[in-house]
Order: structure tokens, then sequence, then C-alpha cells
């Protein structure tokens, strides 16, 4: 084998290589971004009930914080605490609830990370709560691009109190 034949060879080898990586690196699975935490958020609920159509509407905010207690790591840090800010909406009937609350969670340097939750089980009075799941929207600063479905437990306390813990699972998509 000639020389030239074994060089080239080789040298169409290494363009191609280089090719592949290029055009791989424009790819959402070439620098995937992933990871998990377990957060803790205790609030304070007010809430206005009126009846309504068979049942009741409950609409309000929930206001409190959140404390990281694990997580594999940015931009979820460990022991970190946010402040969170949620609009409640409630519907109430004889099949149950239907809850939808998109939150704000903001971190002490002033990146947010949006949420919607949902829930369809349960209630809304002292001593109830229940299971539901929340979508990660993204946010500002380091929460940009997240994204993920995560399961979460509330439980209401009585006055006016409110705690909810999740594990959750998030990716960074490219935007």
């Amino acid at each position: 084998m000639s020389k030239n034949r074994l060089t080239g060879g080789i040298g169409r080898t290494a363009v191609l290589a280089v090719a592949m990586t290029v055009l791989l690196a424009g790819t959402p699975f070439a620098l995937a971004e992933e990871g998990s935490f377990r957060l803790l958020a205790s609030y304070v609920r007010d809430y206005t009930t009126i009846d309504h159509a068979a049942g009741s509407v409950t609409a309000g905010n929930l206001t409190g914080t959140a404390t990281v207690l694990q997580s594999s790591g940015e931009p979820f840090v460990e022991g970190s605490h946010s402040i969170v800010s949620c609009v409640v909406y409630v519907r109430t009937s004889q099949a149950g609830v239907d809850l939808e609350s998109p939150c704000t969670i903001t971190d002490g340097e002033g990146d947010s990370l949006y949420l919607h939750a949902r829930r369809s089980s349960g209630g809304i009075e002292a001593g109830s709560g229940g299971e539901g799941g929340f979508e990660l929207l993204g946010g500002t600063g380091k929460y940009a691009g997240l994204a993920g479905v995560c399961p979460y437990e509330t439980a209401y306390l009585p006055d006016d109190r409110t705690v909810t813990k999740t594990d959750c699972a998030w990716h960074r998509v490219a935007e």
C-alpha cells in the first residue's frame, strides 16, 4: 500500500470525525444538563372561597420559603433557601378538587424559577392535602431553560399554614 493511500484514508477519517463532532455539538444531547433535588416549602395561605355552581371556588395566594434538602448539584444548591409566591385557583365539587397554582421561586441571588402545580386529589382545608404534580417552566438566570415534571405532596395545617415536599428530576432544554 502506498504512503499516499494510507495518509489519504487517515485524512478522510479525521475530516469525518471533525465534521461529526461539529454536527453533533449543536444537538441537545451533546451538552445535556440534568439533575435532581429534594425541596421542602412552608407557606402561609390567604384564600377566599365562594359557593358556586354545585360546589365552591377558592382563590388566593401562598407565600413562604423553600429549602433545598438534597441536590445532585447546580443550579440547586443543597441547603439554599428561596422565597416562594404562588397564585392558587381551586374548584371543589362532588367530583373532588381541581387545583392549579402557578408559582415563582426566587433565590438569594435574585434568579427565579417558574413552575405550574396541579392537583386533583385530597382537599384544601386544615387536616387535608394530597398528592399532585408540577411542571418546571424555566426561569431567569441559572434557571433559564429548566424543564421537568415533578410529583409533590402537600399538607394543609391549622392557622393557614401549608407544607409541600417534592423529589424532582430536571433537565435543561435549548432555548
